[in-house]
């Protein structure tokens, strides 16, 4: 049996679920709404669950009217159908430098939650105000994996990768004035951190972060199954 399968626009690939643990996500952004349509049927088919990233809320009604069963949620872009089969033990928790950097964040959680992480979002706990931050530090501490998603100058993830013993997943966004070159400014200082146990994905890349997170997730779920 192939691998995968050639819907003749796309070859969708229906086997990774069994080499990585996880279905194929479709990246939303460049798609025709009836070729997510079509994409969306067969993984349902294939997987009972699937999940689309950036999908405009106009493409999200119209799935939504197919699938009335999905979920669409305007702030991430995200759609998705079906749920987990486990939740992985223990937990991720997001924090967001600003209210700015929402969007981002939540895709980042809700791609984890997706995946099978029980996930906490602690928002809006920027360095400018450190008393927020300091405020759930034992929440932080007690996670599992952090996803620090941060536009400006991106330094809330130092101060949090000195404050964990756990991994620490910097998301860079685009949020800032001027000379932040659209998050190439808090790329760059995230990925020169003085801070150790700190990986970095791409510019408002929230998906990457959270499917990180869940692959970590599943490494800690297996090691305990042994």
């Amino acid at each position: 049996m192939s691998s995968f399968e050639d819907m003749g626009f796309c070859k969708l690939d229906t086997d990774r679920e069994q080499r990585t643990g996880f279905p194929e996500v479709v990246f939303g952004a460049g798609k025709t709404t009836e070729q997510i349509i079509e994409i969306v049927a067969r993984l349902i088919e294939r997987h009972g669950r699937a999940m689309v990233t950036r999908v405009t809320s106009e493409v999200g009604a119209e799935l939504m009217s197919h699938f009335p069963d999905a979920i669409y949620r305007d702030i991430s872009q995200i759609f998705t159908y079906g749920t987990a089969e486990r939740v992985f033990p223990g937990k991720v928790t997001v924090l967001s430098g600003g209210t700015s950097d929402m969007r981002v964040a939540e895709e980042a959680a809700i791609t984890a939650e997706w995946m099978g992480c029980e996930v906490e979002r602690i928002y809006d706990v920027g360095v400018a105000g450190i008393d927020r931050l300091l405020a759930y530090r034992e929440n932080i501490q007690a996670a599992n994996v952090v996803i620090v998603v941060a536009g400006m100058e991106g330094a809330l993830v130092s101060v949090v990768g000195g404050l964990v013993r756990r991994p620490v997943i910097a998301v860079p966004t685009s949020v800032g004035y001027g000379c932040h070159f659209q998050g190439l400014t808090p790329l760059l200082a995230m990925m020169t951190s003085c801070a150790a146990g700190i990986s970095v994905v791409n510019i408002d890349n929230g998906f990457g972060a959270g499917y990180n997170a869940a692959i970590i997730q599943q490494l800690v779920a297996e090691a305990k199954d042994r």
